[in-house]
């Protein structure tokens, strides 16, 4: 990557800055959750491998500009979190005894503030608990997260059944803005449905972007099953009706 850098080399890469490259972070970070999905389903890690690397390759690119401009190296990189790994694990590497991952889970927070005094990082200040959660997380996740600070501080449905009965009120109140015709209604009440199901999921130890991927492959799967069926009697999915369709998807979902 240094070469790639220099004079001499890619006039692309010399380019390239931490907010041009944002973006293909993002991306290869996509390409990676897909490609666990795509090995928890099939076993097949290949995809896997060559998306780990991508995500590599970005570490890499990033630590070269941080390099260039004395931000700092890719060795204090592996440092830091070799270091926030050993902090994070004093079971591990210490005298702490948390014999189960729900032990550890509840020691978190402090051992976050013991490795913010530890690095001398101070500790940023939040007029509210849910300031930790970015706002540029994508909005399953961060409904995901909010909803986890809130409820280790009590703020939490007792109760699978509660859940449930604010999943009917959610629908019931959904179908009121469709009787009614008001879209900013229906748009928020939208958001409150899939927020309610995001707790459903958290309740049930249940990760809803995983959870979603996984529903969205299947998708993808059965649908091309349809137009291959079609293909074969040499129809389209928009030549064929409604009826034709639904049987091959029934079809799709006893393979």
């Amino acid at each position: 990557m240094a070469r790639l850098r220099a004079p001499g080399g890619c006039p692309w890469d010399r380019e390239q800055t931490y907010a041009s490259l944002a973006q293909y972070l993002l991306e290869e970070t996509y390409e990676t959750f897909d490609a666990i999905c795509e090995a928890d389903q099939t076993g097949d890690t290949i995809n896997l491998r060559e998306e780990l690397g991508d995500v590599l390759l970005q570490v890499v690119f990033h630590s070269t500009i941080a390099a260039e401009k004395n931000d700092f190296t890719i060795d204090e990189i592996v440092k830091g979190v070799t270091q926030k790994l050993v902090l994070r694990h004093p079971h591990v590497f210490g005298d702490k005894k948390l014999e189960t991952a729900n032990d550890v889970l509840q020691n978190w927070d402090e051992l976050k503030k013991l490795e913010r005094e530890t690095v001398g990082k101070s500790e940023k200040i939040n007029e509210s608990l849910l300031d930790e959660v970015p706002l540029n997380f994508p909005a399953l996740l961060e409904g995901l997260k909010l909803t986890k600070k809130a409820a280790k501080v009590g703020f939490d449905w007792e109760n699978i059944e509660q859940i449930f009965a604010k999943l009917d009120e959610e629908i019931d109140e959904l179908k009121m803005a469709i009787g009614e015709d008001e879209s900013n209604n229906i748009a928020e009440e939208i958001g409150d449905l899939l927020f309610v199901v995001v707790n459903l999921a958290r309740k049930l130890d249940i990760e809803p972007e995983t959870a979603l991927k996984k529903t969205n492959r299947k998708f993808r799967k059965r649908f091309a099953f349809i137009e291959k069926r079609l293909k074969e009697q040499k129809k389209l999915p928009e030549t064929a009706s409604l009826e034709e369709m639904d049987e091959l998807w029934n079809q799709a979902k006893g393979l």
